[in-house]
């Protein structure tokens, strides 16, 4: 027999895991949620290398283009990489989504941000109680002060100090990390105590491994609060491992019927990872998609578009247009003449403002953050440095080259790259986080292996990139480093951005003409032509926010969740 639910939500990440906890509050006891990945217990992320190796997502019957290593091996782990056109995107799949490997900040964009492709319903004003409801819920603060003793974070004190240098403004950031239950008076590093929901926490360590999931819940992860709640207080049906397949309306009488709108209910299909069950199904009066930017859209499309599903044919054309990587860029300042320790403090605590907050100019408009990584990362470089020399000589070897063949005595004297061999390497390394305002002009549609592609027109955006690449050198310049290096896919012939801010393909709009899902509030975030069919996470945002989205993208879905429940949102979950 199938069962029947209020609602079924689709996905953990930020939508899922708000409207998993809204809706189950309004309909105790009837709402699934569907999770593709697993559930991370405290303790249980791998950190051993043939742990880490199997800790990626990669399943058989999707037919996607993956970096080799991660392609060759059928897993459900925590990881999902995608490579396409000019771009790769770096996804969580686990329960919580994004929230598990993200670096916690709670940022939100100024007003400039919300051009006039955002509907007016839903501009910063408008989005006020969501975002301070979500502000709260999720602990946001900076890190203790003052930055001394066990809570000195040198890189911090060097990424203000060189904002301070080149005349930029710095400032701390709130981040989703547990520090106790008291913001005056924080709990010493490694203290366990329940947050204000009843969920064990640990007061953050700082090991600096919020992006590999934290082992110690320091994190405030969505499976600790907004998860949490809707399944140990208001009885939510978590299934995860379970894959979404698709989406189909159904008849007044509970029949599948592709020609339906879907104001008698969807029946959603979906397989059993763990068990290899297919064709599994459910049916609920409403459906929330919140697979994130990429997941929803696929979705969404495989329904529309597929002659297999075929089986919500009213979806526009606007459905797959305006995506966004937010900007995303990752660069790196190796051999500073002071201690940077990348390997101490949550991931990210500052923010450097270059012209997105202040003297807005879209077409450049970013900010750097600074960056930790785990301990074990360190001992990668180190056993690095053998090859490095070897690659400095032989661009050694090119250079000297060159000079020969231009008669340029002065090309001879090569790059100076030994200085990046000595015993602190990782220990005087920089790693510089970019985001800021693309284009949003990128196109998801369905490839001819009938799952998700994506092109992304990179040229279009160059002036905000180049822009980072002048900002980066002068990082490199001011802390007398001996390298800046932007991350390898930035290299020729590859020339690719890497983007862990995938926004855009279902985007809201006044009319289906402009987008995809509705900005009017009492339907808002439902799909144009689909009654209780919506979509929630990064997937509705309509442009970059140039700062970390999870506080955008939140507060959107507080406010998709008001709408379906008629239930202001509280921080009393």
């Amino acid at each position: 027999m199938t069962k029947s639910y209020e609602a079924i939500i689709v996905g953990t990440g930020f939508g899922g895991a708000i409207n998993a906890c809204r809706l189950s509050k309004k309909w105790p006891g009837s709402v699934l949620v569907l999770e593709r990945g697993k559930r991370y217990e405290l303790g249980s992320f791998p950190r051993t290398p043939h742990g880490m190796a199997r800790n990626f997502w990669n399943q058989g019957f999707e037919k996607r283009s993956r970096p080799k290593v991660v392609a060759n091996v059928e897993q459900c782990g925590l990881f999902d990489i995608r490579n396409y056109h000019k771009i790769d995107v770096v996804l969580g799949a686990g329960l919580g989504g994004g929230s598990l490997i993200y670096a916690n900040v709670f940022l939100e964009p100024p007003d400039a941000v919300f051009s006039a492709r955002w509907p007016q319903s839903c501009r910063k004003a408008e989005l006020r109680q969501y975002y301070d409801v979500c502000k709260e819920v999720l602990g946001a603060r900076p890190v203790p002060q003052p930055l001394e003793g066990r809570r000195q974070i040198i890189r911090t004190q060097l990424f203000q100090k060189v904002a301070a240098q080149i005349g930029r403004d710095s400032q701390l950031v709130d981040i989703n990390v547990f520090f106790g239950n008291n913001f005056t008076n924080p709990l010493p590093p490694g203290v366990q105590d329940k947050n204000r929901y009843g969920a064990l926490q640990t007061s953050c360590t700082y090991c600096g491994e919020c992006d590999v999931g934290c082992n110690y819940q320091s994190k405030n992860t969505l499976d600790l609060n907004y998860l949490y709640q809707a399944e140990t207080k208001y009885g939510a049906e978590i299934l995860t491992e379970h894959f979404v397949d698709s989406i189909v309306p159904l008849d007044q009488n509970g029949r599948d019927d592709r020609s339906a709108s879907g104001e008698h209910g969807y029946r959603v299909y979906y397989r059993d990872l763990r068990e290899g069950q297919e064709k599994l199904s459910a049916v609920a009066k409403r459906v929330v998609v919140s697979a994130g930017s990429l997941g929803s859209t696929e979705l969404l499309l495989r329904c529309r578009d597929q002659k297999v599903h075929g089986t919500l044919p009213r979806i526009g054309s606007a459905l797959g247009k305006h995506f966004s990587g937010n900007g995303d860029f990752l660069a790196f300042v190796v051999g500073t003449k002071v201690p940077a320790e990348p390997n101490y403090g949550p991931v990210i605590t500052q923010r450097t403002d270059f012209n997105l907050f202040k003297d807005f100019a879209p077409d450049h408009a970013f900010i750097l953050e600074d960056a930790s990584y785990a301990t074990f990362g360190s001992w990668f470089v180190e056993a690095a440095k053998p090859g490095l020399l070897r690659l400095a000589s032989f661009w050694r070897f090119l250079r000297h080259l060159r000079a020969r063949l231009r008669g340029d005595t002065m090309g001879t004297i090569g790059f100076a790259f030994t200085d990046l061999l000595d015993d602190d390497l990782s220990y005087k390394s920089c790693v510089l986080l970019f985001m800021g305002i693309d284009k949003s002009n990128g196109t998801m549609t369905l490839g001819n292996s009938g799952w998700l592609d994506l092109d992304w027109p990179q040229s279009d955006s160059a002036a905000l990139y180049d822009a980072i690449l002048v900002a980066g050198k002068e990082f490199k310049r001011q802390t007398g480093g001996d390298a800046f290096v932007a991350l390898p896919n930035w290299w020729l012939p590859f020339r690719k951005n890497v983007s862990v801010h995938a926004l855009g393909g279902c985007v809201l709009s006044d009319n289906p003409q402009n987008g995809v899902t509705s900005a009017a509030p009492a339907t808002f975030g439902q799909v144009h032509g689909y009654p209780n069919l919506y979509v929630a996470d990064g997937a509705i945002v309509p442009n970059a926010v140039g700062a970390n989205p999870t506080a955008t993208i939140s507060a959107l879905s507080e406010m998709v969740a008001h709408g379906i429940t008629g239930i202001a949102p509280t921080a009393a979950l």
